[in-house]
């Protein structure tokens, strides 16, 4: 009869619909909408669409009068960001194929306990502890007796490996003492020889950035030819952790 319906059902633990499966084949579209408890954002996210593409998100905030559209994610996650905070990097990920820019945040501190401890927020807990490992082998930072806790601000959740280098850098920032370029956003993959990959659609991730103001760009040299490049943003490609971590300081760091 063309009259659209709408099931709404729970979620597992695991994040999949709870049920019989084939409720998923059955339908056209399959939509999840996500969120922290304690965040204002929510995320539509779409998982299977039948005559379209799933590679588009919606973000929301929760209002007085319910949910309201965020017009400029990039905006509205770093509009609390203190441009000279100590352990502060400014990422450029992909959620589907929009592009935000969001903040990841570490910490480093002295461990008081035998074993130092690792915690993750918003970020795989696997690569937390792959880039820590990385930076004590390759860069020669002594983090074994460090505590140190990563986190990404607004509830975000990032999964690909395009934000290793944000990570890596917050924590060698904390650890060090030392801030990185406020006008700088930071984006590749670290390979465990200290090495910087390229990621996917670099394009969209720079002219995000050049969008909000940031002049410079740290990238991996592989794949970072992009035409036509911005005017107001500068490209800094790099190909080790290393070398991306003595141009990122704001006092050159060693």
């Amino acid at each position: 009869s063309g009259v659209p319906v709408f099931l709404v059902g729970h979620v597992t633990k695991d994040g999949a619909i709870a049920g019989p499966r084939v409720l998923e084949h059955i339908v056209d579209m399959v939509l999840y909408l996500e969120g922290e408890p304690f965040s204002a954002h929510r995320l539509l996210r779409g998982v299977k669409n039948r005559y379209g593409s799933t590679n588009e998100i919606g973000v929301f905030e929760m209002k007085e009068k319910g949910l309201i559209e965020v017009a400029n994610p990039s905006l509205a996650f770093l509009s609390q960001r203190w441009a000279e905070a100590i352990g502060s990097v400014v990422v450029p990920v992909l959620e589907g194929s929009r592009p935000l820019l969001v903040e990841i945040q570490a910490l480093t501190n002295p461990t008081s306990f035998g074993l130092p401890r690792r915690t993750a927020n918003g970020i795989d807990f696997g690569r937390l502890l792959l880039i820590t490992a990385v930076l004590s082998r390759r860069v020669g930072l002594k983090l074994g007796n460090q505590d140190i806790i990563a986190n990404v601000t607004g509830g975000l959740k990032i999964g690909e490996p395009a934000a290793d280098l944000g990570i890596a850098l917050a924590i060698t920032s904390s650890f060090r003492d030392t801030a990185v370029d406020p006008e700088m956003a930071v984006v590749g993959e670290v390979g465990l020889s200290g090495e910087l990959r390229a990621v996917p659609q670099l394009e969209r991730r720079v002219n995000e950035a050049a969008r909000l103001g940031f002049k410079r760009c740290l990238v991996p040299k592989a794949g970072a030819k992009i035409r036509p490049l911005p005017k107001n943003i500068e490209l800094i490609p790099v190909s080790t952790l290393r070398e991306a971590i003595g141009l990122g300081m704001v006092g050159k760091a060693d």
